[in-house]
């Protein structure tokens, strides 16, 4: 199949693909986050009500829905990723994302059309997160195939480093409008549109990016194999799938406890305002992403497993003091500093969980290996950490939710020591 690059020198260096790689993933990751950064002012738009609990319940519902579609974007996308490039599965996604945030931002309210606004809102989640299922696979392989050998977790980690970039920005342009121009009245009635047409217009921008990606010799090499992709390869791969699945599964609860959830605990539990919890979670963002590349080059020194490791028995056995700490948080700073805490713990798996599952797969199933057990895994776990802390919550047993964390963390752990290293397998 003719390659989109075809007509692109293949001259760029390993940085300049590093760049071209990561900026769309930035703004992919910035147009699924500002559904959850914008959510409290929206709520009262799609899902009239007057209990605030319930209308945040509702917009939780739909964002962990839409994780649902996840593992139908890793199938589709990882079989293009596989067979057709890692290039056009990524340039196809960021598509998908743009034509979900534009149906967001034009819905009308549910005064104007009833049912059909929070329907709609479901369907622009559910193609967002087709798009998310294709991009997270295509973009590890990606990475990890371009990166030097004694490199590849530092090249990873700035994967994870735009996921959080993306939301930093999306809170960002959540403060920007708080502070400077608009009122929380103008914010609910129609700012929390323009958020969302931003992100359209930053996705067709991704996909002029991406269209000159080069694809990596890891690709190219096995690129004549027509099987690539397909489900009967990746069943030849069971171990290595059900690594995928456990390492991912306390990971993803720690990661969207402490980022999509992290802004409506501090709003519900800590009595903080919105822009008190808003620039908490912006400087926690910015704090996590620093140590990104710290801990991925950390990984190429000291392997992958002994990080995991860490990741699972610091996870496992501090996650409910922090959060029972963060709970009891009497300022902002010491909110701050509380989740700055949980970061270092977290950093040890978000900085290479992508290059670890990379490592896993040859190139002929990489992506849709990848892919979609991720997705899988997300859909059932990290996409309704949120949903089940505020269900927890509205059942006054919010220490549940803690020690579910912790116990998915350490089933992750177990995985972890049963593990082998993946820092010295070739990827060609």
């Amino acid at each position: 199949m003719k390659q989109l690059n075809a007509s692109k020198p293949k001259a760029l260096s390993q940085r300049s693909a590093l760049v071209a790689g990561t900026i769309g993933n930035l703004i992919e990751w910035y147009d699924f986050y500002v559904y959850a950064a914008f959510s409290l002012y929206f709520a009262e738009t799609f899902f009239p009500n007057y209990d605030p609990l319930a209308q945040t319940l509702s917009t939780s519902g739909i964002f962990a829905l839409g994780f649902f579609m996840r593992p139908i974007g890793a199938l589709i996308f990882g079989r293009i990723g596989d067979r057709a490039g890692r290039g056009r599965a990524l340039t196809l996604s960021v598509l998908l994302m743009c034509a979900g945030s534009l149906l967001i931002a034009l819905t009308p309210g549910y005064a104007a059309i009833g049912i059909a606004a929070p329907c709609i809102l479901l369907l622009a989640r559910m193609l967002q997160g087709v798009s998310l299922g294709g991009e997270y696979g295509s973009s590890a392989a990606y990475l990890a195939e371009i990166a030097p050998k004694n490199a590849r977790a530092f090249y990873s980690s700035f994967q994870t480093v735009t996921m959080l970039a993306g939301q930093l920005l999306a809170l960002g342009v959540l403060i920007i409008l708080q502070n400077f121009f608009l009122d929380p009245s103008e914010l609910k009635n129609w700012g929390w549109r323009i958020p969302f047409a931003l992100g359209g217009l930053l996705a067709v921008a991704a996909f002029l990016l991406r269209r000159g990606l080069v694809e990596p010799k890891a690709f190219e090499k096995t690129a004549k194999d027509s099987r690539q992709g397909s489900l009967s390869l990746l069943l030849r791969h069971k171990r290595e799938t059900a690594t995928v699945i456990g390492l991912t599964l306390g990971g993803t609860i720690a990661f969207y406890t402490y980022t999509t959830y992290m802004q409506k605990f501090l709003k519900l539990s800590t009595g903080l305002n919105n822009k008190e919890t808003s620039w908490i979670l912006a400087g926690s963002l910015l704090f996590a992403i620093v140590l990104q590349p710290l801990y991925g080059a950390l990984s190429d020194h000291v392997g992958r497993r002994s990080m995991l490791i860490s990741f699972g028995a610091l996870g496992a056995f501090l996650t409910w003091p922090l959060l029972k700490a963060i709970e009891k948080a009497t300022s902002p700073g010491e909110a701050f500093i509380l989740i700055c805490c949980g970061w270092l713990i977290i950093s040890f798996y978000t900085s290479i969980n992508a290059v670890v599952k990379a490592e896993l797969f040859p190139a002929t199933i990489r992506v849709t290996g990848v892919a979609l057990p991720y997705a899988v895994t997300v859909s059932f776990f990290g996409g309704s950490a949120e949903y089940v802390a505020l269900s927890f919550k509205t059942h006054g047993h919010e220490d549940w939710f803690y020690i579910y964390v912790s116990l998915a963390i350490l089933i992750s752990l177990c995985v972890f020591v049963a593990m082998t290293d993946t820092k010295a397998k070739n990827l060609d």
